[in-house]
């Protein structure tokens, strides 16, 4: 039980500290703003989903949000996760570029899967 508790906390609180970390940095970055827009995106996407993100973060770390909730958050991220490799490789952007989401979904498929394991 004790390497299941690591392993959710290591993977949910490297994931909460990366999305808590770019969400501010989609909303103010100059070079976010231009990947962005790069991509094709609006502005209010990109505020959106920075917002999204840090809020998705706080949800996975606190122990006393609700699972259903929490449920809502690996959701969000998981969209986010399987279409950012998409936009990038749509984009022609290199390969380094557009693998780096799936490897946050990995992550996230690791927390989520001990989230359950712990609260069995």
């Amino acid at each position: 039980m004790k390497k299941n508790k690591i392993i959710y906390w290591t993977s949910t609180g490297l994931l909460a500290l990366a999305m808590m970390a770019s969400g501010p940095m989609y909303i103010m970055s100059p070079q976010m703003i231009a990947a962005f827009h790069h991509l094709g995106f609006p502005d209010y996407f990109r505020i959106e989903l920075g917002t999204a993100k840090i809020l998705a973060g706080i949800v996975l770390i606190l122990p006393m949000i609700p699972n259903k909730v929490k449920e809502w958050a690996y959701a969000g991220l998981s969209i986010c996760f399987i279409s950012a490799p998409i936009a990038h490789y749509s984009v022609g952007d290199p390969i380094n570029v557009v693998v780096t989401p799936l490897l946050f979904l990995g992550l996230l498929v690791v927390s989520y899967i001990y989230k359950d394991k712990i609260n069995a």
